[in-house]
């Protein structure tokens, strides 16, 4: 049995996929895995996979390009012939989807994990894009070989709504799991400053702008705390930062920009408050992370966002793209510290319950199994 995964990152395959494709692997798998070029290739390969290269820009929109990137696709499928076509991440998901209604691939999973800036952006032009990506949603996943993942039901029922997927065809896996053994949960320092944490690639539409404008906004009432803003450019994404933007927020007192760390687990141990104000998610692995460690959060009540936490339990919503009520939501924490620790006390049973990677992977292999 062979089964091939389309990813448009080597990094995103591991930071995301790798304890399933491990397992899938252990249940007698020649595991296959398609990514751009990268760093990251060198681990798939000594994780014992087969690596193929393929030609996947992140957010080219040239026609003669995205038509290589598909027929890249279709050939590859083609060549593999898999058991199990499981594809991560916009692009493959729709040139995936559609590459394998011409080919004899008989079980296509599409793990949309959100759905991105095609559903935020707005004027003309985004319009028209929007009613493109439907069109081409509904060609790629509405197949009776096609198993739909979605990590939130807001984004379930947007999709059905749209006609790109029928009720029968959809599952719901909450996020790509997370190791609660690497992952643990530490007391907070509460003799020290507290620190608040931003821990995201650093693109507009995951709220860094108004944490930004939050930090000012308490700087100047004189809250006592410490900010970080943990991550790395994405310079691939239309809705990155720049490093002129980083200069200007490395002037801001109390604030600290930190680039990409590895070692999370250490970061999250080194603070008291998790802050992710985005615009939209599937279901953002760094709020499970920070509920892992015991760490309360805050974050906004959009699809995504609300389904990662318990609110007023594990942590605060607050209104999208609104520093104000950011600001106040921070102040809360960083200032009522014995609800702030009991807050990520029950962040840690939230994440035993629902977001363990055994769960998930289960929930990934049960799928697989129903295709053989």
């Amino acid at each position: 049995m062979k089964i091939l995964y389309i990813v448009n990152e080597p990094w995103f395959f591991l930071s995301h996929r790798l304890p399933i494709a491990i397992a899938a692997q252990a249940q007698g798998y020649t595991v296959h895995v398609a990514t751009r070029g990268g760093e990251a290739v060198e681990e798939i390969l000594e994780k014992g996979f087969v690596h193929h290269q393929i030609s996947l820009s992140r957010n080219g929109s040239s026609v003669p390009s995205e038509l290589a990137s598909l027929l890249d696709i279709w050939k590859l499928i083609d060549k593999v012939e898999p058991d199990v076509l499981h594809l991560v991440t916009i692009k493959p998901v729709l040139y995936g989807g559609i590459a394998s209604r011409f080919t004899s691939v008989k079980k296509v999973i599409a793990a949309v994990s959100g759905l991105g800036t095609l559903f935020l952006a707005t004027g003309v032009r985004a319009e028209m894009k929007r009613k493109l990506g439907t069109g081409l949603y509904r060609f790629a996943l509405r197949s009776d070989k096609t198993t739909v993942i979605l990590q939130n039901p807001d984004d379930k029922q947007l999709l059905i709504d749209l006609k790109a997927v029928k009720v029968e065809q959809t599952t719901l896996i909450r996020g790509s799991g997370i190791d609660l053994s690497a992952f643990q949960a530490f007391p907070e320092s509460l003799t020290s400053t507290p620190v608040v944490t931003f821990a995201a690639r650093l693109l507009f539409d995951k709220g860094i702008a108004e944490y930004v404008d939050a930090i000012k906004i308490l700087n100047k009432k004189g809250v006592v705390a410490r900010y970080q803003i943990v991550g790395d450019l994405d310079i691939g994404n239309s809705t990155s930062a720049t490093a002129i933007d980083i200069a200007e927020w490395q002037s801001i007192s109390n604030l600290e920009v930190l680039d990409y760390q590895k070692d999370m687990p250490s970061v999250f141990r080194n603070t008291n408050l998790v802050v992710l104000p985005s615009y939209r998610e599937g279901l953002p692995k760094v709020l499970i992370e920070a509920a892992a460690c015991g760490r309360a959060v805050i974050t906004t009540d959009v699809p995504g966002c609300r389904d990662a936490i318990e609110a007023d339990k594990t942590g605060l919503l607050v209104p999208v793209k609104d520093p104000n009520a950011l600001a106040h939501a921070i102040e809360k924490l960083v200032t009522e510290s014995e609800l702030r620790v009991q807050m990520g006390i029950a962040g840690r049973q939230l994440a035993e319950r629902e977001f363990s990677i055994e769960k998930v992977v289960e929930q990934h292999l049960s799928i697989y199994q129903r295709s053989q």
